[in-house]
């Protein structure tokens, strides 16, 4: 039996142990995995999630199990610090000495410290592990408990970013501060750094561009950063992130080739200048270049594996280093060569500054072939683009249709995953190819895409390329003649809409009802509310009718909030609002000790609430007059307006009596996801109606009514269904577009990505909801208008009844508040203490 030591425990070393417990050579090697931190490997990409996870073994990439279940022995918190290839050995900080067959360096890289005068002082930190981040989180502790809530990033590239983001976690207000002109000089041109400055800036992060940094002042800590400009910055605290450099030291005292920027040299089987030993991930230099993405790691992984259990897989010679993630809550990605610009070169552009959406791609001057490209703000399309990239697919006749928002709503010029040669590569992270996946449904092994992902490791790394698998194994399925049912869970093999209409035509008001009727087992947390949303979507149910179905939010009337505590949010139609009841939420929110924010729907939650106190709370504003705003709920959240005819000069109709009495219409309304509404009083949209699910737009012989639109991680503008509406018509053409989106629609499905879906796109909605083509107008009319007549506040419903009230407790044998929710302050308010 052969033994392999792997030199590092990271996101590559791991995936190089996973590639070589699925070979079926297994049994002929020992594998030892020495790693210098404490804990096994983990997800080093999302690492700046780790303030926001419960315990830090989420980032894991597996549990310590899975070493002992596959017979790896993992030896953490042991560093290497000799190799001996000669001996075939090498030897730990303890002067321990291990022997090997085949060595494999996975050691990556360490962050790079400029050298400036002051990196040694206290506060100074490096963002690169756990135990640094770590450490932030305690030296920022202690600042806060001094008043000093003041940290700065050094470097706005990728992991300077990421560092920010962990900054702002911590409560600080940070800064970032680059040497270059732009953010991600590396991968974004001007104007996408520009787009993606303003969108960090408005989550209230300072920018520094074109700034040397010269020297990091203070007496016994830092205090300020220096430049050579002759300006300073204030901190109190300084995350350098600068870039990184390989871990090739090992290697060099060695005696093993070494590439001119550093790194180990390897060739295309992975193997350096030393005889069985290999080198992958960050710390390889490879066909003149080091390579910091996951992607080229795991490639690299896989290539040793084949090399070392004799097969003959090759690392590619161009490495791509498109990429796709999301900072600081703004989705980036680039493919490529984003900076292209030749007479060659054609580059097309689009900007939407107001949605914070920049796109940029470039072309052959022919238009035949896609060069490169930058998205910043929505990403959708990367997929697809770095599909026809590639693949040196042939571009649409119009190329610029690429990028450029589709205004019909029907499929983007971008195509489908279906169009792509098996050869396309759809999971870059795990190089699974089209011909991997669908051959995987063809040949009888997966039959769904559970399956598919278990077998072919497809959409396991960033996640990214999972709606184009699903979308292949659905069409593989369909070519192979069988059935493909878009299930709610294992429990009902029904989809949404046929649960909707059994349970109505069988006039099923009871979940366990349902259960027994057209179910199996004992149902679950995915079939449970979306059953809860059938009932209040055919019979206005509330979420108190049937609590134990309801998911978390619903079954306390209020959204759960980081710390445990939870949010009120009383309604407010229109966003108009009487300085009385104005005033009664000010006196409930002091009284309480309430975090107060007005919302961009128009609205004021309110943030901080215990458990015991909500049902207290929402006495004293019903009472009041206010109702339950539904905030928690997948229904009717707003409709937003501007202040329309009634003050605006440009108003044209009295756009806030219209919005209240749509909201009124439709408050309490359960639907397969939230719904948001819009009404504006002219073209200017001060109420942003087109990003709405279904908005209203004054013009001068009526309203315009467009539908489909969102927000949100992939906004979308909403599509005009019909236009010059009289007030009677518009209401009547909402009742039936959304009673057929009610009834049509997947669980949590927003109507943008429904309509996406529907066949026949917009033409075929219009035909449904103007033109009446199924002759289910009136029924839709009728029904929406049922459900209006029996609409009851469910927070009046809970304080009115004893037995309600009972679940509004943190203990059930006990009155008792819950003591271990923690609160901190901000400005004049307070916020939830970051959980440890």
């Amino acid at each position: 039996m052969e033994k392999i030591i792997v030199v590092g425990n990271g996101m590559v070393g791991y995936k190089f142990c996973e590639k070589l417990i699925a070979s079926p050579r297994r049994k002929d090697f020992e594998l030892v995995v020495f790693g210098e931190e404490p804990r096994s490997a983990y997800d080093r990409v999302h690492l700046s999630e780790y303030f926001s996870k419960e315990q830090p073994d989420e980032l894991l990439m597996a549990p310590l199990s899975w070493y002992h279940e596959n017979d790896i022995e993992l030896r953490t918190s042991e560093l290497i610090r000799e190799i001996r290839p000669d001996q075939k050995e090498v030897v730990t900080y303890k002067d321990e000495i291990f022997s090997y067959d085949r060595l494999v360096l996975a050691t990556g890289s360490y962050p790079f410290v400029p050298p400036i005068k002051g990196t040694d002082k206290p506060g100074v930190f490096v963002y690169r592990t756990i135990e640094d981040l770590d450490a932030m989180r305690h030296y920022a502790s202690r600042l806060k408990k001094e008043g000093k809530t003041r940290a700065v990033v050094l470097g706005g590239g990728l992991l300077g970013l990421e560092a920010a983001n962990a900054a702002k976690e911590l409560g600080m207000q940070t800064d970032v501060v680059e040497f270059a002109p732009r953010l991600m000089p590396r991968q974004l041109d001007d104007s996408a750094s520009n787009m993606l400055e303003s969108k960090i800036k408005s989550l209230g992060i300072n920018v520094h561009l074109n700034k040397a940094t010269s020297e990091i002042a203070g007496e016994e800590g830092v205090e300020s950063l220096k430049f050579s400009d002759g300006s300073s910055l204030k901190t109190d605290m300084l995350i350098i992130s600068a870039g990184i450099r390989p871990r090739d030291e090992l290697a060099k005292n060695a005696g093993l080739k070494t590439g001119e920027r550093g790194g180990v040299w390897v060739d295309n089987k992975m193997q350096t200048s030393a005889k069985d030993i290999y080198a992958i991930g960050e710390v390889a230099f490879y066909n003149g270049g080091l390579y910091g993405l996951v992607a080229p790691g795991y490639n690299m992984a896989e290539v040793a594996v084949e090399q070392i259990t004799g097969g003959d897989k090759l690392m590619i010679e161009s490495i791509d280093m498109s990429t796709q993630l999301k900072l600081i809550g703004t989705e980036v990605a680039s493919f490529g060569d984003p900076f292209i610009d030749n007479d060659e070169v054609a580059t097309i552009v689009y900007e939407n500054k107001r949605s914070g959406i920049y796109k940029r791609i470039n072309v052959s001057r022919e238009g035949e072939r896609l060069l490169g490209g930058i998205l910043i703000g929505d990403s959708s399309d990367y997929n697809n683009l770095f599909q026809l990239y590639i693949n040196a697919m042939k571009l649409p006749e119009n190329p610029e249709d690429l990028i450029i928002p589709s205004k019909d709503g029907k499929e983007s010029a971008v195509g489908s995953a279906l169009d792509y040669p098996d050869t396309a590569q759809i999971c870059s992270c795990e190089s699974v190819t089209k011909g991997a996946i669908c051959g995987s449904v063809e040949s009888g092994d997966c039959e769904s895409l559970g399956d598919v992902i278990k077998t072919t490791k497809a959409a396991t790394g960033c996640g990214g390329c999972k709606p184009m698998v699903a979308d292949l194994v659905k069409a593989s399925l369909k070519s192979m003649g069988k059935e493909v049912k878009e299930t709610i869970c294992a429990h009902f093999k029904f989809s949404r809409q046929e649960l909707y209409d059994l349970i109505k035509i069988n006039r099923i008001k009871d979940y366990n009802e349902a259960l027994d009727l057209f179910g199996q087992g004992n149902g679950c947390e995915i079939c449970k509310p979306a059953l809860a949303s059938i009932f209040s979507s055919i019979y206005m149910e509330t979420a108190n009718k049937q609590v134990t179905i309801q998911d978390s939010n619903d079954r306390f009337l209020a959204n759960i909030q980081k710390n445990g505590s939870y949010s009120v949010v009383p309604r407010v139609p229109g966003g108009e609002i009487t300085p009385e009841k104005l005033m009664v939420l000010g006196r409930v929110a002091q009284k309480y000790d309430l975090y107060s924010k007005i919302t961009g729907g128009q609205r004021i939650d309110l943030f901080g609430a215990q458990l015991h106190q909500l049902p207290h709370i929402w006495r004293e504003l019903i009472d009041a007059g206010f109702e339950s705003g539904h905030a928690y709920g997948k229904s009717l959240r707003t409709v937003k307006s501007c202040v329309g005819s009634s003050w605006c000069r440009y108003g044209m109709h009295e756009s806030v009596s219209f919005a209240i009495q749509i909201e009124e219409r439709y408050k309490g309304l359960r639907s397969p996801h939230k719904l948001k509404g819009g009404v504006s009083g002219c073209i200017r949209e001060c109420a942003e109606a087109r990003g709405k699910d279904f908005g209203i737009i004054a013009v001068e012989s009526g309203w315009n009514l467009y539908v489909c639109g969102n927000g949100g991680a992939t906004p979308k503008h909403a599509i005009l269904l019909a236009e010059q509406l009289d007030d009677e018509t518009c209401i009547k053409y909402i009742d039936r577009f959304l009673m057929y989106y009610i009834r049509t629609a997947p669980p949590l499905t927003r109507t943008a990505p429904w309509l996406e879906k529907l066949e026949g796109g917009i033409d075929y909605l219009k035909d449904v909801v103007v033109n009446d083509s199924l002759g289910i107008a009136e029924e839709l009319e009728k029904e929406m208008q049922e459900l209006v007549d029996k609409y009851e506040c469910e927070w009046k419903q809970a304080i009115e009844d004893p037995e309600m009230m009972k679940r509004f407790k943190h203990f059930v044998n006990s009155d008792d508040a819950d003591d271990n929710l923690e609160f901190v302050p901000m400005r004049d308010q307070k916020k939830a203490r970051v959980w440890k």
